[in-house]
């Protein structure tokens, strides 16, 4: 039995290693990539589309930080979509200056819906349309020159742009940490290293850009499982665009801090992968066949680690339940199960720790709160396992996400 255990383990390592050790490679190439200066960027009309739900605490703020950009406000129109609100959300955003669509729909929930229905709206009112769209959750704020940043990628012909995302509330505790380390990480040794390859990027969540010629490529917006940023993103990668990412364009969002919110949120997370990967998963294959990099990028991005992950501890766990049973003791499977799980923090400690040293100027938090985080984020992706084995039976829906963190309460260190 202890021969089995290990000659699994080994197959698992094995394919851990075929999986993601691109993804190694991915840091020099983020690090050692010279990025070409932009040209003088020609101004073009934008639409800022805004989905919120009770967000009154929050929203102001953000129409703060786009009534502060350095670009010209005059050619952007902000829109927001008080979805389902029972509180000032309207109001608050109406006395910002922003044009403001409710939606009481109980049956069409998310995200994915609520901008459906705000697109709709726009087609309506604004049959001219705009060059470009930007999305941003209700609790973001913006760098004050984020758009002017944005303006420079969409004119040098990017059509589908995501952002440099960082966080308002990383030091409140270890798991907005972990949340916001592994967004840091996305935005830089991801997506940063996948445009230095001249790769597709993934939009994530918020804080990122299409054109009006993908909108109508698109005939709206039509994404609705329960990540419609990476159904947006695959869509669009098997449609054969390419996004591209601003790194100079800087977002700021808030994280959980609660562990249950936490999990709620995950487990959506992870049931969408599992939706996204029904749904999309033989066209990606079929196009990693077809030698397209973008697709088995995005293929490893959305499912290979958690199922291996899974089937390791499973088979851990269920060997030493026989192993006792049988008589033949526990010792060897907790042994096995410990290396594996120590194999495991200590890649997850290396990737946090490269990051937190080259992303150190750009993290809101003190120097206490950053290391503390670097031995922390390990912890903070264990609890993916439990949440995304749960995903695989559990009926999930999408709730929202209460946000409470103000612009005062965003620390400069």
């Amino acid at each position: 039995m202890e021969t089995t255990l290990r000659t699994i383990n080994q197959i698992i390592a094995c394919l851990f290693f075929i999986c993601y050790a691109y993804q190694f490679i991915y840091i020099p190439v983020a690090l050692f990539k010279k990025r070409k200066p932009l040209p003088t960027a020609a101004p073009h009309r934008y639409a800022v589309l805004i989905a919120a739900r009770n967000e009154q605490t929050v929203i102001g703020d953000l129409l703060d930080s786009l009534n502060r950009q350095s670009y010209d406000m005059s050619l952007v129109k902000t829109f927001v979509i008080a979805d389902n609100c029972s509180d000032a959300t309207s109001y608050v955003a109406r006395q910002k200056g922003a044009v403001v669509y409710e939606r009481f729909d109980r049956q069409y929930v998310g995200k994915g819906y609520a901008l459906q229905a705000l697109l709709d709206h726009i087609r309506e009112d604004y049959p001219e349309g705009f060059d470009a769209y930007l999305v941003f959750d209700a609790d973001n704020l913006l760098a004050p020159d984020f758009i002017e940043r944005m303006n420079e990628s969409f004119a040098a012909g990017s059509e589908i742009i995501t952002c440099y995302r960082n966080s308002k509330n990383y030091g409140s505790n270890w798991i907005s940490a972990g949340y916001a380390l592994w967004f840091l990480r996305e935005s830089r040794y991801l997506n940063g290293a996948r445009s230095a390859l001249g790769s597709s990027c993934a939009v994530s969540g918020t804080g990122f850009l299409f054109s009006q010629r993908i909108l109508e490529k698109t005939g709206g917006w039509h994404f609705h499982l329960l990540v419609e940023d990476i159904q947006f993103s695959i869509h669009h990668i098997l449609q054969g665009e390419r996004i591209a990412i601003c790194e100079d364009a800087v977002i700021y969002d808030e994280q959980p801090t609660d562990f249950r919110q936490s999990c709620r949120q995950r487990l959506r997370w992870a049931k969408g992968y599992l939706q996204v990967f029904q749904r999309y998963g033989g066209r990606l294959i079929y196009g990693t066949l077809r030698g397209s990099w973008s697709c088995f990028d995005m293929t490893m991005a959305i499912m290979p680690a958690i199922v291996l992950t899974s089937v390791s501890l499973l088979v851990n766990i269920t060997l030493a339940v026989l192993g006792v049973m049988s008589g033949a003791g526990i010792v060897f499977a907790a042994v096995s199960l410990l290396e594996s799980l120590l194999g495991m923090y200590l890649m997850l400690f290396v990737i946090g720790a490269v990051t937190t040293a080259t992303e150190w100027k750009n993290i809101r938090a003190t120097t206490a709160q950053k290391l503390r985080a670097v031995f922390t984020f390990p912890l903070f992706m264990f609890t993916y396992i439990p949440v995304s084995f749960a995903a695989l039976f559990m009926k999930v829906e999408w709730k929202p996400i209460h946000h409470t963190v103000t612009a005062r309460e965003l620390t400069h260190v």
